[in-house]
């Protein structure tokens, strides 16, 4: 089965993406920030990441630039999913390696789509 990484630092939208997460045939991780995702990537890299932006001590972005600097880095899809929706936040998430970017508030059928569009369903 493949992992979905999540990495939120709100217990709430963990659990809201957990139940879809699973629901769409994902086993389902939790990180609540960038240095507990950069941790659990080093032990077991998951097949996709849906990775929030302002966290406490490793935000998004600088967790994605580690990820994508680690030997099988670049492996994960990485979803950015935030409230940041300015188009200089979108870019520069995008050229530091994100697939795909969602905007909160989300849902299942939004997440779904994501993911078959950056190939994982």
């Amino acid at each position: 089965m493949k992992t979905c990484l999540v990495v939120d630092d709100s217990r709430v939208v963990r659990k809201v993406a957990r139940r879809i997460i699973e629901e769409i045939g994902f086993q389902c991780e939790e990180a609540e920030d960038g240095v507990q995702a950069y941790d659990f990537c080093q032990n077991k890299m998951p097949e996709a990441i849906l990775l929030d932006w302002n966290m406490p001590n490793m935000d998004g972005l600088q967790f994605l630039e580690k990820l994508r600097a680690m030997p099988n880095g670049s492996t994960p899809k990485v979803i950015f999913c935030t409230t940041e929706n300015d188009m200089s936040y979108i870019q520069r998430a995008m050229n530091a390696g994100a697939n795909e970017y969602i905007m909160k508030p989300f849902d299942g059928e939004i997440v779904q789509t994501k993911f078959i569009q950056v190939g994982l369903l």
